[in-house]
């Protein structure tokens, strides 16, 4: 009998997690993540939902710095890790910096950190010189109101004055990350409002924009609905839902 020493058989695995999707879509990245930011995260996480994709939205300590800011970008991953060294700290930061794309959202993933700030004022300035649309960021922020002052829609786990220099390093970059339920890679579509950060697979981003956009007219309709008096089961009977 011929006995398979390969116990574990990880090509499967590997072709779900590890693979980058490359997919180009009919209109620009720029053109997809502006009509992104004219839905709400809602409407989007229903598309999904109707996709049977039901964990997509980040953690729900994942907040918008401010109450109005809304932004959609292409995700460029960080991941990092508590290190208490420095040494070639900067190097890596630099040269992330400089692989940073135009209409991207920096997707800075630090697990579990809980005492460093990944995220300042001089990384927004960085960030907004490069093109960056918006920045989420699995960890702590700090300048707070320099931050403020520049305009950049971010997301956030915690706010700390503790730099990361000494406390945390990155690992690596434009990689996937695991956020939360949510598994993250490069490229993929990262929207979020005032109710918090929802992902969408690059994959079937250009269709879940199309039905996101249908979704919020018919929203728009039910509205008018009820501003003439239909009964709620009259507006189920149309297609409506609550």
């Amino acid at each position: 009998m011929i006995m398979d020493n390969n116990l574990m058989k990880l090509e499967k695995l590997i072709e779900k997690l590890d693979r980058i999707d490359g997919i180009e879509f009919p209109i620009s990245d720029q053109e997809l993540c502006e009509r992104y930011e004219n839905l709400y995260t809602g409407a989007v996480n229903d598309v999904l939902r109707e996709a049977t994709l039901l964990d997509q939205a980040l953690p729900i300590t994942i907040l918008p710095l401010q109450f109005e800011m809304r932004a959609a970008g292409i995700a460029f991953t960080i991941r990092s890790n508590p290190d208490p060294t420095v040494k070639g700290e900067m190097d890596i930061r630099a040269q992330m910096l400089d692989d940073m794309p135009k209409n991207c959202c920096v997707v800075w993933d630090a697990g579990n950190e809980d005492e460093a700030a990944h995220w300042g004022e001089v990384m927004t300035a960085s960030a907004i010189a490069r093109g960056a649309r918006c920045a989420v960021v699995n960890g702590g922020l700090r300048d707070t109101i320099q931050v403020l002052k520049q305009d950049f829609p971010i997301f956030y786990r915690y706010r700390s004055s503790n730099g990361s220099l000494g406390r945390t390093k990155i690992t690596g970059y434009n990689i996937p990350v695991r956020i939360g339920k949510v598994y993250i890679k490069p490229g993929d579509i990262i929207f979020g409002d005032v109710d918090g950060v929802v992902v969408i697979p690059r994959s079937i981003a250009y269709d879940v924009l199309l039905r996101a956009e249908a979704i919020k007219q018919q929203e728009r309709e039910m509205r008018t609905w009820v501003h003439e008096g239909f009964s709620a089961q009259e507006m189920v009977k149309n297609g409506g839902y609550f």
